[in-house]
């Protein structure tokens, strides 16, 4: 049986009927449904390079060169599936979307390959080095990117009514922030990380529940989402576009190199953040898992993040996405250039990180509303949806950000002179570290989105798209019924 044909199978349908939005939808398929992949994801975004650098020790390993290019590598290979599945998903034609069936095969993909990250044999050098670079482009370069794609695309292809599309944008958010903000910054560093240490068993066992949980969450995206613009194309006659041309329209369109401009830079700023966070609360400006410097930076820190799910939908009705966007950028730069004068004062970073994860709140809550009004500028200019390899091209910056900044943050690290931890009478002890690993972690914590949040201001006054979407978004209805 065909892939086309064994999706239109009864057992494959969706459970969303409607052609407005229902709660159903925004609860199972866009709150609910999303968080198990997203709980791992934004696990290994914080704690997968302290199992290598920590756990298994990789940071001497090729004189220090592992850990930095490993992941540039990777990223690249990542690149290149991110483009082989932006054009995969633009040419699959099922009842089910072009999106969401992807959805469906990356359930099972990603607790396997979740699992097999840290089940790292205790071997040679060279094993464990195969080891790690396999498992991290299975998971990162193939399962993941089959999720991230479909489940960022989920948005844009829901619906064209801008408030619904909007509070679609907001549950997804709210998910992402109780994930990272929630569980990661406050349950792990508070419970989980004193707990288990450096014990690499504990690791793998911990890992493991966190891969087996995203199968289910994931199956309950695809079951409560539904593509209805898809549909609308579909129903209109959609011709197969050139993947040159797709990639031509792309890449002339002032509104899509200004938002990849934007996503790249914000990207760049929030991964060496994320990965300098538990480094700098170790060493910086508390001690080795002590299980309260985290968990007070993420709670104070973190509590405009809760207060936005409310504030942020409404201001930007009023004022507009980017607008709101724009001034929170200024405050962000603001406290982050506060806690960066204070680096060792609690009191000092908390009411820097408070005002910046103020700043932060549009940005978190609106910009995949702000990225879907640009497809539709797209579409409305060119005539037909490149969906799929818009997104293709937002993952490669999502992605290859990430390895670049593992590199270079393990790079630093490297050439500062860090000390991993040690397992000393079965407890973990771990070194003090000197002066110049303080500053270059310090920097990568609190200093870089300093410059990050100004440029990010500058950039988005530029970003005028959604003041006319609403007539370009009744042009492109009338051409569809005129076809």
């Amino acid at each position: 049986m065909s892939s086309k044909k064994l999706m239109e199978h009864q057992a494959f349908h969706t459970r969303i009927h409607s052609p407005e939005v229902k709660p159903a939808e925004k609860w199972l398929g866009y709150l609910l449904g999303p968080a198990g992949a997203l709980l791992l994801n934004a696990v290994l975004a914080t704690y997968l390079n302290v199992y290598y650098t920590d756990v298994l020790k990789l940071t001497t390993v090729w004189g220090g060169a592992f850990l930095v290019f490993f992941p540039i590598v990777s990223k690249i290979i990542d690149a290149i599936t991110n483009v082989v599945m932006g054009y995969a998903i633009d040419r699959t034609r099922t009842r089910e979307g072009k999106a969401r069936p992807w959805l469906l095969l990356s359930a099972p993909l990603l607790t396997v390959t979740g699992i097999l990250l840290f089940t790292v044999p205790d071997a040679s050098e060279t094993v464990q080095v195969v080891w790690v670079m396999v498992s991290y482009n299975l998971f990162y370069s193939f399962a993941y990117t089959i999720f991230n794609m479909s489940h960022n695309l989920m948005v844009p292809l829901s619906t064209r009514d801008t408030t619904q599309r909007g509070g679609l944008s907001v549950f997804n958010q709210i998910t992402t922030i109780m994930m990272s903000g929630i569980l990661v910054a406050l349950v792990f560093p508070m419970v989980i990380m004193p707990a288990i240490g450096v014990d690499g068993g504990k690791w793998i066992a911990l890992m493991s529940v966190l891969s087996i949980l995203a199968l289910p969450l994931t199956l309950l995206e695809y079951y409560f989402t539904k593509e209805r613009v898809t549909e609308e194309t579909q129903a209109a006659g959609e011709v197969r576009i050139p993947f040159g041309r797709q990639l031509k329209a792309i890449f002339t369109d002032k509104y899509m190199l200004i938002i990849y401009g934007y996503f790249l830079i914000y990207t760049f700023g929030s991964s060496i953040k994320n990965m300098s966070l538990v480094y700098f609360c170790n060493y910086v400006l508390g001690t080795y898992n002590d299980g309260i410097t985290q968990t007070l930076v993420s709670v104070i820190g973190g509590i405009p993040m809760g207060i936005g799910i409310f504030a942020v939908w409404p201001l930007a009705k009023k004022f507009g996405k980017r607008n709101v966007t724009l001034a929170g950028f200024v405050l962000y730069a603001a406290g982050g250039l506060v806690c960066w004068i204070f680096p060792t004062s609690m009191t000092m970073m908390l009411v820097g990180q408070f005002i910046k994860n103020i700043g932060g709140l549009p940005c978190a809550y609106v910009f995949m509303a702000l990225f879907a009004d640009v497809l539709d500028h797209l579409e409305w200019k060119t005539g037909f949806r490149s969906d799929g390899i818009a997104m293709s091209v937002y993952n490669i910056i999502a992605v290859a950000m990430v390895g670049i900044c593992q590199g270079i943050f393990n790079g630093l690290l490297a050439g500062a002179g860090y000390t991993a931890p040690e397992i000393v009478n079965g407890a973990t002890t771990a070194a003090v570290q000197s002066q110049a690993v303080k500053n270059v972690i310090t920097f990568g914590f609190v200093g870089l989105e300093v410059f990050t949040g100004v440029i990010l201001a500058v950039l988005l006054i530029f970003l005028s798209v959604e003041k006319d979407i609403g007539k370009k978004q009744a042009q492109i209805k009338e051409r569809r019924e005129q076809r």
